[in-house]
């Protein structure tokens, strides 16, 4: 049985990993970190990272970017293998976590669904065939996410960018800009309100037709599964940056 220390246990994705955990045979909880210390839970909770006596056999992180720096440091000085699916990182902190990954297994991902990783293949793959369009990505996601675009529609446009030989950039702002629309943006649009678990749209806009792929999650467990499926596969990996690729091996 795996044993998780489950960073950010407090917030809506940890209690959604705790309740799946529950129903596991292959996982348990072994304790967690988290500054909000008003839930209980049957396993220890610590607020500071230096007080955390236990060792886990692997870290899984949903919380905040300084969050995930902090149990990242305990990651690398006691050896631990650790998903990080938190977004919203600086490019200094991208950075930081990539030296992580030469020390130890370090799992990334800005989205832990199957189907995500399945979108990204497909705008990946239709982008050169429609490079003549005007690209658009919109997001939509619940009014309490402070990260925006979402990690998940940077992921897109990066690979439709890469994919273009990255010969395209993004546009987060039209509003303090008063020009023509360029070819060779990918315009980016959030959208914040409500409960909405989380919407992902791409659209390639021709002259007289548009091609659109959209995904749209219900419920927190698809994102919930995908981490604890990103534990095990981490779990007797080497040092080195892994994502959604190495496990969801499309031809």
């Amino acid at each position: 049985m795996l044993k998780i220390l489950l960073s950010g246990c407090n917030g809506k994705m940890g209690q959604v990993i705790k309740d799946l955990v529950k129903k596991s045979d292959d996982f348990t909880i072994y304790c967690g970190f988290d500054k909000n210390l008003s839930i209980n839970n049957d396993f220890p909770v610590f607020s500071d990272v230096k007080d955390i006596s236990l060792k886990p056999d692997v870290i899984i992180d949903f919380s905040i970017p300084i969050a995930t720096l902090s149990i990242l440091d305990f990651a690398m000085n006691n050896n631990i293998p650790i998903v990080i699916a938190t977004t919203g990182f600086s490019q200094d902190e991208e950075n930081i976590i990539l030296e992580a990954s030469k020390k130890i297994p370090v799992f990334k991902s800005a989205n832990m669904s199957f189907d995500i990783c399945i979108m990204k293949k497909l705008v990946s793959w239709l982008a050169p065939m429609l490079k003549d369009t005007d690209i658009e990505i919109t997001e939509t996601h619940h009014n309490r996410k402070i990260d925006s675009p979402s990690g998940t529609a940077q992921m897109l446009a990066d690979s439709i960018n890469s994919a273009l030989e990255n010969t395209h950039y993004c546009n987060y702002d039209r509003h303090s800009k008063r020009v023509k629309r360029d070819k060779n943006e990918i315009g980016m649009t959030s959208i914040r309100g409500g409960n909405i678990v989380g919407e992902h749209t791409v659209q390639f806009f021709g002259e007289f037709e548009t091609f659109e792929i959209k995904h749209t999650s219900y419920s927190r467990n698809v994102f919930a599964e995908g981490a604890l499926k990103a534990a095990k596969f981490l779990a007797d990996k080497p040092s080195g940056l892994y994502n959604m690729d190495d496990i969801v091996k499309i031809n």
